[in-house]
């Protein structure tokens, strides 16, 4: 497991969790530099969320805030974790419906990108389209699918994840929109990936199961669902069935450099 200078902030006795200042001014600036950067830019199951959840500006949530809205909507919760989980804790949580939350919030420094998931990333990048049945579905049988995969399958299951839960683009009647967390919680990525820069594909799991990526550069190649409802259909599917068509076709050749040592 990777390493990370963050730590993760623990709760009093109460279940609060106390952030200083600083920590909360960085949420307001995130928060409300992406809510304006992502007017006509996210799907609309994501603002209808992002409404849902009625995420304060000034301070950072606190979790059991998440909770009573999620538990209304699909039943998923957020769970509090350390900076980084092994897989083997993630897939464990999406598949008890508990997404988990890294209780730490981003340096002042690195406020326009960050590696590891950090509480913005999560809570707003994500939980708004948690109180969606379609994506909950999905990230619901991801985890179960997870939990049972060995460790050749999970790497192949990460990659769909990434494509779709974290870096994934959907059609809409209103025109081509953002649903992925990786993009929503971030500035630059929400208005490189909308460009005429970076390569679009239709959505395709076995595709997406065998394209490469990076996770510290903007993406080269989105994948762009027909409609979000698309995942609750893949729910559905023999995925595991796709990993091993995956598996056996192989990687495609990566659309970016090696990354330097």
């Amino acid at each position: 497991m990777k390493h990370t200078q963050y730590v993760a902030r623990e709760p009093d006795a109460h279940g609060h969790i106390h952030y200083p200042d600083a920590e909360h001014a960085v949420w307001q600036t995130l928060i409300e530099r992406q809510l304006k950067l992502l007017d006509g830019r996210a799907c609309q199951e994501y603002l209808d969320g992002i409404e849902q959840l009625a995420l304060p500006h000034e301070r950072i949530p606190q979790l059991d805030e998440i909770n009573r809205v999620l538990a209304a909507t699909t039943g998923w919760q957020v769970a509090r974790v350390p900076a980084l989980i092994p897989f083997q804790t993630f897939f464990e949580l999406l598949a008890s419906k508990r997404f988990p939350v890294a209780t730490f919030i981003r340096a002042p420094e690195e406020l326009d990108y960050l590696q590891e998931p950090d509480i913005f990333h999560e809570i707003f990048g994500h939980c708004p389209l948690l109180t969606n049945p379609w994506f909950a579905e999905f990230t619901h049988t991801y985890g179960q699918l997870g939990l049972r995969a060995n460790k050749e399958e999970r790497v192949y299951l990460a990659r769909l994840y990434w494509m779709t839960i974290e870096f994934g683009l959907v059609d809409t009647p209103a025109g081509r929109r953002i649903y992925g967390g990786g993009i929503l919680s971030s500035p630059k990525e929400t208005l490189y990936c909308l460009s005429d820069e970076p390569e679009h594909q239709a959505f395709d799991v076995v595709e997406a199961m065998r394209t490469p990526y990076r996770i510290d550069i903007l993406q080269p190649v989105y994948f762009v669902l027909p409609q979000l409802r698309r995942l609750f259909d893949v729910a559905h599917e023999d995925i595991m069935a796709h990993v091993r068509n995956a598996m056996q076709l192989g990687l495609h050749q990566p659309k970016f450099p090696p990354k330097a040592a």
